[in-house]
């Protein structure tokens, strides 16, 4: 009976060693939708939102996927792009971070834009679905934050 418990053990890491885990975008944003056009007005748009969750944001790979976040998504965009860029960015008293799943599938994440604050700046953003994550060093714990979205890319 041992032998056959290693086999499917080994099985089951073989299929799932080396693939990404993401997070739940099919879910319900926790913060609720956000529907912008190119051009939009007030310019940036802010939403308040308590960073952080139990989740790695390590786990979804790439440079700068770093802190804690939660399963679904904190904030989902819906944006008809123009010729502007798309700003994101989250501005809290404490230290955040970002995470955005892109219209192409893409994710993109981000640390310490300006000071401690995260910023993605998209320069031929796309229209469709943005999911966004804010996420919190400290684990579990309930970060007041402002994310913000803007065409105006700092400078």
């Amino acid at each position: 009976m041992l032998p056959k418990i290693l086999v499917i053990s080994a099985v089951a890491v073989a299929i799932t060693g080396g693939t990404v885990v993401a997070q739940n975008f099919n879910r319900r944003p926790t913060f609720g939708t956000v529907n912008l056009s190119a051009n939009f007005a007030p310019d940036p748009y802010t939403v308040n939102v308590t960073a952080g969750g139990n989740i790695p944001a390590e786990r979804i790979g790439g440079p700068g996927c770093v802190g804690s976040i939660a399963d679904p998504p904190d904030v989902r965009l819906n944006y008809r792009a123009g010729s502007f860029p798309l700003f994101l960015s989250a501005t809290s008293s404490s230290d955040v971070t970002l995470v955005v799943n892109l219209p192409n599938g893409r994710w993109v994440c981000n640390d310490d834009f300006k000071g401690t604050d995260p910023g993605v700046v998209l320069n031929n953003p796309q229209s469709g679905q943005y999911d966004i994550w804010v996420g919190s060093y400290t684990r579990g714990a309930g970060v007041p934050t402002q994310l913000r979205i803007s065409e105006i890319a700092p400078r």
